[in-house]
Formats: C-alpha cells, sequence, structure tokens
C-alpha cells in the first residue's frame, strides 16, 4: 500500500490542485453571475414600481402605499418593498422588513441628495440581502421620495454551496479512479512479477523443486530474474558438492569435532532444515537499566549449552521463547534474528507468550508439576487445571510457529525438554513426513512416579508422535519403556527398544550429553589476568580452593553441600583457614514459592557457617547469588582445586564436564553426586551420596588429601572420556540415528 501511495501521491497532487483552481474559477464565474441576474431584476421591478410610488406620494395615499408594499410578503426569497417620502421616512414598509424604521440608514439622505439609484449588499437580521433604492422623481425634476427593492441574497450561496459538492463529487471520485487505475498498472508491471519471483524463492527455499516455473519477464526485470535463476542453479550444485565432499570427509576423521558434525549434517541432511526447539532462548537481549544499552547475554541453561554448538556447527533455525525485556527489539518481521551476535552461524526465532501463558505454562505445569514429578527430591508436584490448558495451548503455539518454517521436503525437529510434550504429535499430524526427536534432558521416573500426574495419556501420546526420544542414560530409558507399556495401550519391542502405538514406532535410546570437548593446552593471558582479579577480590593467598556453579534449585543439592562443609570444619578443624569453598548460583524461577523459600534458606545456612567458622579475614564459604556467563565461569574453574556436584538428582549435569575440559593441566578433582547421569561416565570422579552428610565430608577430605599423581592419572582419563564422547558426538549419534529411520 505504501508504494502505491508513494506511486500516485504526486499526481494526486496535480489533479487535486488544477481541480481546486478550475472549481475556484468557475465558482467566482458563476457568483459574478447570479449577482448580475439579481440586480438587473431588482433594478427593473423597482422601475416599474416608479409610478406606483410617485402616484402614492403626492396623493400621500397610505392605504394604496400597504396595498403595494404587502404585495410583496408572499413572494418568495424574502423580497420586500419600502417607500419613502422625500425627508426620508418610511411611509410604507412590507411587514417582514418593518424593523428597518428603526434603522438609521445615512446613505438615504445621500441618494435625496443627489437623485442617483443605489443598489448594495446588506445584513438584515440573519439574512444578506440585496437592497436597490431608486428616488422618485416629479415632472420637474424635484424628488418626491424613494422606492426600494429588497431581495435575499441566500439562494446565491445554496447555489454555489451545491456547485462545490459537485466540483468535490467529481474531485473524490477523479481520484479514486486515477488511484485504482494506478494500482492495477503497479500491480501488472511490478507487484505480480515481484508476487511470482517470491513465490520462486519460498519453493526453492523448501526444496520443491518440482514446483519451479521458468519466468516470462522481459526489460530489466527479466533480466534479474535470470540472473536469480543462474544462482539458485548454482547454490543446489554447490549443496550436492559439499554433501559429497563432507560424506567423504567422515570417513577420515576420528575425533568429532565442529568441523566433522557439520560434514554429517551435510552429508546426511543435505538440504533438509534443522530445527531446534526449546523453551529457554540460547541469547537474550536485556535491558537492567532504563539508561543503558541492551546488552546480548547467555542464560544459565544446560540445554543451551549443548545445543549452541551444534547449530554454530551446521546451522539451522532454533524456535525459542523470547522472555527477555529488549527482545522484540532485535528481531525482523518475522520475529527472526542471526546469533550469535559477533558471528552469526544460525537463526533464532522468537515466539512471544502472554504473562498468563508463561505463568501456567512454564511456572505453573513445567515447573512446578513436571519438574519435581521427575526428580527425585520428595518435592511434592502441583498439577492445575488452569495450567494444564496453557500448556496445551503454548504447545500448540509452538507448533504452528514451527509448521511455518517447515520446507517441502522432511524436515528434521529436534525438540528439547518437558515442556513440550504434547508437540511431537502437533507436528506429525500436519507432517507426517517430519522426521521429530525429542531428547529429555531430566529424569524419567517410574510408572508409578509418573502415573500421579493427571495428564499421562495426553503426554506420553504427545511423545510418542516423536520419531525418536532420547535419554541421557539407559536407566531413563527402561524407565519410559515400563511407562509406556504400563500406562498406554501400545507395544513395546524390548529387542528393537521401540514403542509402537497405532502402527506408529518410536525409538527409545540413550545419548548421553555433553559439552564442547574443547581442552586448551594452557591458560590464555585473559584467564590468567582474570584468575589474578578474583584472588584479590576475595583475599585468596594460599587456600585449597574448591569451586560449584549451578541455579538455585532443590535438585542441585545445595543445602546438602554447605551442610557437608559445615561437617567437614567440624571433624577435620586442622583445614580451618586452609580451605575456601566458592559457591557460583544463579537464581531461577523465583516466581515459584518453593524456590523463593529456596533462595532464603541457603543465605540463612550460608551466613551461620560462616559466622561459625570465620576468623580474622578468611570465611570457609564464598556465596556468590547472580547470573554468571561462560566467560566469567571459565576463570573459576581453572583456579579451583577442586569441584563439587552434589545434586540429588540430575539428568545429566554439563558442570561436571565443563570443569573437567576447563583443567588444561589435568591437575584438579572432581566430587560428583552418584545420582547424576554424569557419574555413568565420569567413574573416576570421587563418587558420593548428598544425602549422606557423614560420607560427603569424608569425601571432601579425600579429595584434598589424594595425592597429585592419582588426581592427574583421573583427570586425563576423565577429560579422554569427554573429549572421545562431545556434544559434537551426541550431536552425530542423535541426527545418524534420525536420518536412519525410514
Amino acid at each position: 500500500m505504501k508504494r502505491v501511495l508513494l506511486f500516485v501521491l504526486p499526481i494526486l497532487i496535480i489533479v487535486a490542485l488544477g481541480f481546486t483552481l478550475s472549481g475556484v474559477t468557475q465558482a467566482r464565474f458563476t457568483e459574478e453571475k447570479l449577482m448580475d441576474d439579481l440586480k438587473r431584476k431588482a433594478r427593473s421591478v423597482d422601475e416599474s414600481l416608479e409610478l406606483s410610488a410617485k402616484y402614492i406620494i403626492i396623493n400621500n395615499d397610505l392605504k394604496q402605499a400597504n396595498r403595494l408594499v404587502e404585495s410583496f410578503q408572499k413572494r418568495e426569497r424574502l423580497q420586500g418593498c419600502v417607500i419613502y417620502n422625500k425627508e426620508g421616512q418610511v411611509l410604507a414598509v412590507t411587514e417582514r422588513f418593518s424593523d428597518l424604521k428603526q434603522k438609521d440608514r445615512p446613505y438615504l439622505k445621500e441618494i435625496l441628495a443627489t437623485k442617483e439609484p443605489r443598489g448594495a449588499l446588506e445584513k438584515f437580521q440573519d439574512y444578506s440581502v440585496y437592497s436597490y433604492i431608486l428616488p422618485v422623481i416629479d415632472d420637474e425634476g424635484e424628488v418626491l421620495g424613494l422606492v426600494e427593492v429588497i431581495y435575499d441574497t441566500s439562494y446565491l450561496f445554496t447555489t454555489l454551496s451545491e456547485l462545490w459538492r459537485k466540483i468535490s463529487a467529481a474531485l473524490i471520485a477523479l481520484v479514486l479512479l486515477i488511484t485504482l487505475v494506478a494500482a492495477f498498472i503497479q500491480r501488472q508491471i511490478f507487484i505480480m512479477p515481484v508476487r511470482r519471483l517470491t513465490q520462486w524463492f519460498a519453493h526453492f527455499q523448501k526444496g520443491e523443486t518440482d514446483k519451479l516455473r521458468p519466468f516470462q519477464e522481459k526489460g530489466e526485470f527479466g533480466k534479474l530474474v535470470s540472473e536469480v535463476e543462474q544462482i539458485a542453479l548454482s547454490l543446489r550444485v554447490a549443496r550436492k558438492v559439499v554433501s559429497e565432499e563432507a560424506n567423504e570427509r567422515i570417513q577420515k576423521e576420528e575425533v568429532w569435532n565442529e568441523s566433522k558434525l557439520k560434514d554429517l549434517v551435510h552429508a546426511r541432511l543435505g538440504e533438509n532444515a534443522f530445527i531446534v526447539v526449546s523453551n529457554r532462548e540460547p541469547y537474550m537481549h536485556v535491558i537492567s537499566d532504563p539508561n543503558e544499552k541492551a546488552k546480548c547475554t547467555r542464560p544459565a541453561s544446560g540445554v543451551v549449552t549443548a545445543i549452541d554448538p551444534i547449530l554454530r556447527a551446521c546451522g539451522g533455525t532454533w524456535i525459542a521463547h523470547g522472555s527477555a525485556n529488549a527482545d522484540k527489539s532485535f528481531v525482523n518481521s518475522k520475529d527472526k534474528l542471526g546469533v550469535p551476535p559477533e558471528d552469526i552461524r544460525y537463526i533464532l526465532k522468537r515466539v512471544w507468550l502472554t504473562k498468563e501463558e508463561e505463568e501456567g505454562y512454564y511456572y505453573g505445569f513445567s515447573n512446578e508439576g513436571l519438574w519435581p514429578l521427575c526428580h527425585v527430591t520428595h518435592t511434592r508436584p502441583i498439577f492445575r487445571e488452569v495450567d494444564w490448558q496453557m500448556y496445551k495451548k503454548v504447545n500448540q503455539k509452538f507448533a504452528e510457529k514451527v509448521l511455518e518454517e517447515l520446507p517441502a521436503k522432511s524436515p528434521f525437529v529436534f525438540i528439547q525438554d518437558y515442556h513440550f510434550t504434547l508437540l511431537p504429535k502437533l507436528i506429525k499430524d500436519k507432517r507426517p513426513d517430519a522426521k521429530v526427536a525429542l531428547f529429555w534432558h531430566i529424569p524419567w521416573p517410574n510408572p508409578e512416579v509418573f502415573a500421579i500426574c493427571p495428564y499421562y495419556k495426553d503426554i506420553l501420546e504427545g511423545m510418542l508422535g516423536s520419531d525418536l526420544i532420547g535419554f541421557h542414560v539407559q536407566f531413563n530409558c527402561n524407565n519410559f519403556l515400563d511407562t509406556a507399556n504400563r500406562l498406554t495401550e501400545c507395544r513395546v519391542d524390548t529387542e528393537k527398544f521401540s514403542v509402537v502405538k497405532k502402527e506408529k514406532e518410536t525409538l527409545i535410546r540413550a545419548f548421553p550429553i555433553s559439552v564442547n570437548g574443547h581442552i586448551p593446552a594452557r591458560l590464555s593471558y585473559n584467564e590468567a589476568g582474570e584468575i589474578a582479579k578474583i584472588r584479590e577480590e576475595f583475599n585468596l593467598k594460599d587456600e585449597i580452593t574448591c569451586v560449584s556453579v549451578e541455579r538455585i534449585d532443590y535438585t542441585k543439592g545445595i543445602l546438602e553441600r554447605i551442610a557437608a562443609i559445615d561437617r567437614f570444619f567440624e571433624k577435620y578443624p586442622g583445614y580451618k583457614n586452609k580451605v575456601v569453598f566458592i559457591q557460583l548460583a544463579a537464581p531461577s524461577r523465583t516466581h515459584i514459592k518453593r524456590y523463593h523459600e529456596l533462595i532464603s534458606e541457603i543465605d540463612e545456612l550460608v551466613e551461620k557457617t560462616n559466622w561459625k567458622y570465620s576468623d580474622g579475614g578468611w570465611k570457609p564459604i564464598i556465596y556468590l547469588r547472580r547470573h554468571f556467563s561462560p566467560e566469567e565461569i571459565k576463570p573459576y574453574y581453572a583456579l579451583a582445586d577442586f569441584c563439587i556436584v552434589s545434586s540429588l538428582h540430575d539428568g545429566m549435569n554439563l558442570v561436571a564436564k565443563e570443569y573437567v575440559v576447563s583443567k588444561a593441566d589435568s591437575s584438579g578433582a572432581l566430587i560428583l553426586s552418584k545420582f547424576t547421569g554424569a557419574a555413568r561416565e565420569l567413574t573416576d570422579a570421587v563418587a558420593i551420596n548428598p544425602y549422606s552428610i557423614e560420607e560427603f565430608a569424608d569425601a571432601i577430605k579425600f579429595t584434598i588429601e589424594m595425592p597429585k599423581n592419582e588426581k592427574i592419572k583421573r583427570m586425563e582419563h576423565m577429560r579422554r572420556v569427554v573429549l572421545e564422547n562431545n556434544i559434537y558426538k551426541w550431536a552425530a549419534d542423535i541426527i545418524t540415528e534420525l536420518t536412519a529411520i525410514k
């Protein structure tokens, strides 16, 4: 519409100005013509009355005078007549103009003196009238009196108004006609060719090559189209070549890395789209101060830590909830932007949720219902019908956004976590050709626990819409198979590890998630500087340092860890002033009462422990409660002599693996809860039961006193495990499994 206006507006302005000038000229001519006619008529009538007026004045026949002037009373257009004597006094006047008797009219004496008639427009009450006054002269040339004829002129203005209405109507009709013609012309010569080109691009983008039609355009636009077709053809050929070359390189490289994963994607997916769906977005635009510019940050999330390197490597589209306060300012008309900001590798599409949707779907059903249900931490799950309805609504909204992005041929959709249990079926119902994988990042409970959820049937049916469901460890796969077998009508194939429901087969596989596996050879200059700053800020000298990093969540065992630290110093007081525990804790889900209470409990317990053991400038726990970016966390990993991960129940726990790969010199040690998925792989960590405070405290002492050679041996083995089973291999295993499905 804007283009049409820009095209038509100059024409309309010129036409409107020309039409207005023409209308003004025509109106002025009409006004002058009507006025001349009125003057002639008034003069003619006045002259025809002269003889009668002369007789009346000479004979002073007032009766005849009144009869004469009243004859004008019944005429149209407010006509009137007035007869004056030679002194200018009114002898007779038409009743409707009787007020003229009181009106001072000095020009009457001038007419009597000059004997010249006078015609002029006058204001009478609310009327505009034309008055023509004629002197009545006897045979000797003496003035006997005056006779005046009065005409209402309002009909002149009515006529002119009607003329302007006709001119305006004609102008509007002409403007509309010009606009329609211009819009039609623009549509034919510009919009339709561009629309055909846009549709051609859309088909090409989705891989619908059978719908690509040759263009018949001529002229300059035809040349543009021809060049576009050539570029598109070259791109398709290049994609084919890249796919073949990538397949060859995959066979040569041993360790999975970004380059090898990229080759796998080119070889297995080809031109097919790769789409990731998660609740948490990988990059957020936040304004913390109204006077400052928005900052782009990465949220504290294991999903983000795992998936971002994959999309950096192979590209694609990540669809997520745009939850930050400045997110809308950085997207285009399709709610998309390129990320990472400093080195664009893939597309982020943001989905907007209302406060009510976020409250019900995310804080309510997902995190007060499914989260505690799946974690064995003895926190009671809460299920509300209103939250469930919002959860269904948001899953439907995400399904619509995903379907908008799907190309024509066999796209790959990779859904993350418990926020989208209904999404696989919603997508498959509309696009059965799509390959859909769901990865469950948290533990899966046994059937008895999962049956607590009132909506378990809908959830299982939604999840089984997937072609592939992945868990961190085989134990969770077994629990899911048992759950599906006992709570829904299906057939479980224990040989293929799959669930068949209504002739739809879903593979169940264990894919232990990991980190990027890049192991630095040495500390960078910046990291060494950051470590020095940390030591100076917290007055750290030769103390043995421990670090723990996590979101503030009741599943992470933070309270149990602080209790174990308390017990450690109580049992082994010789370590006072020698060991410092640094806790990096990012607040999350503070809208939920349990999380809000947990923050207060941790604050209180940290303060109590520090008060109990503080000595001079030393305190046992340095508690830093705020969000830390991955770059800010790295120097703490490098600084720490050992790391504690004491989750009460965790799907995997990437902090453990992040700490392992951060130790450039193979120093350090890891205390790891046996209730984490990572404990299945990192068997050289010091395993603990976080509920056993005595065992936990002894494990801290054991780790501190472990010989250096033993620490190096254990750390090198753990680093080898993470290197060989890194995030790129995790993604490669899932993509390989998914592409193998027929």
